[in-house]
């Protein structure tokens, strides 16, 4: 879809879905800058692909010369000099949910959303209509392998597929021809206070659909049935879709990703496809061929070096960071390793997250008797998203000392790699005979996941 050329610069480049809008526009020809506190591998990526990248402190004189539009992270103060500085000078700004929505009033935009799952079924979306020659723009939260390891995917067809936070009420912004609510749970408390406040929003939110658009619902879901139920009495276009339709084992038997949450997401990609007329046997082939995403259940061996020798783990890297997440991602890992041992390093995200979820978060970790050993390091600090009387409130040691198990230990960040190196492997003296000769003695973990959405993968470089 042809665009103006535009002279753009971004304010929080580095976040997962800023920068994803920024290779969006990097690839339609516009020149892009942007500025981030710290640099990461985004960053560095945007970068070569020729993105004028200032990393430090937010200042006026980041901002290039001529620049038609300013575009910033929801994470940013209204009081930031940068976007202070561009207002004055006034120039067009837009936080990422504005431009993002005026990208979905341009395209045919299908819109994950919900709670959970919004990652994994936007992926999955995506590389499904790929599949179908229907060759989609695709803005994801998290890389793609299929997408050459990309959280943007730009097409030249009119369909738009995106994940569409509820954070902020940032949905409220999108207007989308189909919306697929995969789950509503209570989440970003700090912004929504209850959960009634969640499902006015979302209520709201597929309210932006057109008269001839489709709601693609998870039937298996409480809280998606109550805030559709209106609509399915007006007899609105809805597709629900259920872990309990005979589609489910078969996905169940070809998805190379494990768990029940991952064959609803597959299950919602399904239905979507259909709403579209893809036949099915593009779809089911399109989902059994997809290799999961980036800190989505996504498993590693590595080879790595142990007292007498060498080892291959496995290691998972996932993102989970609510309650229910752990607990899925718990039970995917028991399915698919029934026989190994293992051990969970958890980095809680945000103080005001582990403030209003500590209960559950406490109920999910003292029933999660499945995992032979948990690490629960200090809370992921979330810049500009916490308050200080919270930070004092809540802990990750009062976290462990709720949970009460033996097996769940506090460790500071920079202790965790000594302490996984120490129990990779081990050896005692065997007799046999006169001899004593060494043997190799199996791990105490043979599978280790790392699960967070703040900076705890780095730990799997440094193995």
């Amino acid at each position: 879809m042809p665009i103006k050329k535009l002279k753009i610069h971004f304010i929080g480049i580095g976040g997962i879905g800023v920068s994803a809008l920024a290779k969006y526009y990097l690839e339609k020809g516009c020149e892009v800058s942007g500025s981030d506190l710290v640099s990461s591998e985004i960053t560095d990526v945007l970068g070569k692909l020729g993105a004028k990248i200032i990393i430090g402190p937010h200042k006026p004189e980041n901002l290039p010369k001529d620049i038609d539009l300013v575009i910033y992270s929801p994470a940013v103060k209204k009081d930031n000099s940068e976007l202070k500085f561009a207002r004055k000078l006034g120039i067009k700004c837009q936080s990422y949910p504005e431009a993002l929505g005026e990208l979905t009033k341009q395209y045919f935009t299908i819109a994950v959303s919900g709670t959970h799952g919004k990652s994994t079924t936007t992926a999955m979306l995506g590389i499904l209509l790929v599949k179908a020659g229907l060759d989609p723009t695709v803005i994801v939260g998290t890389k793609v392998k299929e997408f050459n390891d990309n959280n943007c995917r730009v097409g030249k067809s009119e369909y738009l597929v995106i994940e569409a936070d509820e954070h902020f009420a940032s949905f409220l912004n999108y207007w989308p021809k189909i919306i697929i609510l995969t789950t509503i749970e209570a989440d970003h408390l700090d912004y929504y206070k209850n959960l009634g406040n969640i499902l006015k929003v979302f209520k709201k939110y597929i309210g932006h659909l057109p008269e001839d658009g489709v709601l693609v619902a998870n039937k298996d879901e409480r809280n998606i049935q109550e805030i559709i139920g209106d609509r399915i009495s007006r007899g609105d276009l809805i597709s629900l879709y259920s872990l309990k339709q005979k589609e489910a084992k078969k996905l169940k038997q070809i998805l190379k990703v494990p768990g029940d949450h991952n064959i609803s997401n597959a299950l919602a990609a399904l239905t979507a496809a259909r709403a579209l007329k893809i036949p099915d046997k593009i779809s089911f082939k399109a989902l059994s061929e997809y290799r999961g995403s980036w800190r989505r259940f996504e498993i590693t061996r590595p080879v790595l070096a142990v007292k007498g020798g060498s080892a291959r783990k496995t290691i998972i890297s996932d993102y989970g960071h609510h309650p229910t997440e752990v607990k899925v991602t718990f039970k995917a890992a028991r399915e698919k390793y029934p026989k190994q041992r293992i051990w969970c390093v958890f980095q809680p995200h945000q103080y005001q997250r582990t403030h209003y979820l500590f209960k559950d978060f406490v109920n999910v970790f003292k029933q999660a008797l499945c995992i032979n050993k948990i690490i629960i390091t200090d809370i992921y600090d979330v810049a500009g998203r916490e308050e200080g009387k919270i930070k004092e409130k809540v802990n990750s040691e009062k976290l462990v000392k709720a949970i009460k198990r033996k097996d769940i230990m506090y460790l500071p960040k920079e202790k965790i790699l000594d302490y996984l190196k120490k129990n990779l492997s081990e050896t005692e003296p065997r007799y046999c005979g006169a001899k004593v000769k060494k043997r190799f003695i199996s791990s105490p973990f043979d599978v280790l996941i790392i699960m967070g959405a703040g900076d705890i993968y780095k730990l799997i470089s440094n193995f």
